[in-house]
């Protein structure tokens, strides 16, 4: 008999507050269908609580310090070039667009994801399992995919089952394209076409279903106001379920984890970091910052005291890590039962801190400072575009930070994002990569 497979719907950008609110009354019945069914919590995100930062979490079961993806936009010493994976059209331009283009689409997982990291893709499909995913954009594995146009000039390493915004297209689904009307919702159309085709065939054992839409209405709308968009999310998962044949034949083939990568925050002040540090490299955008230069990380870290929209700036010091806060510190570094720690605890008083800054500052692509946006705060990206008025995320905030956590028929406790992966593994009899953690047992 087939194991029972899974089903990882990923809403980009979701509030725990907006899911429990739509799931209480009623206007996303599909949800409040499976929450009954299921366990629900609020869990953590990664820092920075940026989207390619997040979603390597996801596919990796892995912090910044294994997967190293420090960023939206980045420094890479190595290639001494700006990395940009699209904080914003203007960002994308500034920096290059083909460039930027070329590091979303193949080189975040070619060349950036580090090769310590095991990607569930990689690590089910070892195992003789079939994974598939819909406009994931960290989706390294084992099978080549031919791009589906001709402006491409390489195959893409996914999934075996891989669909990739109509550029990469492992089978013929008649989906539509994906990307003709971004603010009408033609992206989450085309994964809810792709997802019907594939739970109608069963043909996978693994699927991530990736809806981006929301996070897109909500950085122009606001954190708690993009509702039309989530009904579409909550239609998008009834499809998946409709192509069962209904929510016992579903829930009977696959157990079902729904989450955010991240959360959002209202944004009413816009902060440009570089001004603050004009003798350094600065990548910014969202509510989360770095600054490369060369020497003492100190004296930099000391011009951010009172600067505007500056909340925790992180740096190494010797083999410790430092957090500021207004005018005060925290030293902080690993030990065999958690953290070692001096100075005022209260500067990192954000969900499970110590552990997601030190996971980022021990990221070696990322900046020599990181900084934590304050509330209501964001950081102009290379082009000078923010998100004033609308939502935003990025820092170690628990609104940034915190996202909803729905299982069904998963035998795990997932308090974070990086639980995912090996709890997914574990459900199949797949040992985790020696540096996730062991899913703890509901």
């Amino acid at each position: 008999m087939r194991r029972q497979g899974v089903v990882l719907v990923v809403i980009d950008g979701l509030t725990p507050s907006m899911f429990e609110a739509a799931v209480d009354d009623g206007s996303a019945p599909t949800l409040a269908r499976l929450a009954a069914a299921g366990r629900y919590r609020r869990a953590v995100s990664t820092f920075p609580s940026l989207t390619p930062v997040c979603l390597s979490t996801l596919a990796t079961g892995a912090h910044p310090d294994v997967h190293e993806i420090p960023h939206l936009v980045w420094y890479h010493r190595g290639e001494a070039r700006l990395v940009e994976y699209g904080s914003s059209f203007g960002a994308v331009r500034a920096a290059g667009t083909r460039r930027s283009l070329l590091n979303t689409i193949y080189e975040m997982n070619e060349r950036h994801l580090g090769r310590r990291a095991v990607t569930v893709y990689e690590a089910l499909e070892d195992a003789g399992l079939t994974t598939a995913a819909i406009n994931i954009t960290c989706y390294r594995g084992r099978t080549a995919h031919a791009p589906t146009v001709p402006v491409l000039a390489r195959p893409a390493y996914g999934p075996k089952r891989f669909f990739f915004y109509n550029l990469f297209e492992s089978d013929v689904t008649g989906a539509p394209l994906a990307v003709r009307n971004r603010p009408g919702g033609t992206i989450d159309a085309y994964a809810r076409a792709v997802g019907r085709w594939l739970v109608t065939r069963d043909g996978f054992d693994f699927l991530v279903y990736y809806l981006s839409d929301y996070d897109y209405a909500s950085h122009a709308q606001g954190p708690d106001a993009a509702h039309e968009v989530l009904r579409r999310c909550d239609d998008a998962i009834a499809t998946l379920v409709d192509a069962a044949g209904g929510e016992e034949q579903f829930l009977e083939r696959y157990a079902v984890v729904v989450c955010a990568d991240h959360g959002q925050t209202q944004v009413r002040h816009v902060a440009r970091l570089r001004d603050a540090l004009p003798d350094a490299l600065v990548t910014a955008s969202n509510r989360a910052g770095m600054a490369y230069f060369e020497g003492d990380a100190r004296p930099h870290a000391l011009r951010l005291d009172g600067a505007p929209g500056v909340e925790v700036v992180l740096f190494r010091e010797g083999g410790e890590a430092v957090a500021r806060r207004d005018g005060e510190e925290l030293r902080f570094a690993p030990a065999s039962d958690g953290f070692t720690t001096s100075g005022d605890a209260g500067i990192l008083d954000h969900p499970d801190a110590l552990a997601r800054a030190w996971c980022a500052v021990a990221n070696p692509n990322a900046g020599d400072l990181l900084v934590s946006a304050a509330p209501g705060w964001e950081f102009a990206d290379l082009a000078g575009r923010h998100h004033v008025g609308g939502g935003s995320h990025g820092s170690l905030a628990a609104g940034d930070s915190e996202v909803p956590m729905l299982t069904v028929g998963l035998d795990a406790e997932l308090p974070s994002i990086r639980d995912v992966m090996p709890a997914v593994l574990a459900h199949f009899g797949v040992a985790p990569p020696t540096y996730a953690r062991q899913p703890a047992p509901t």
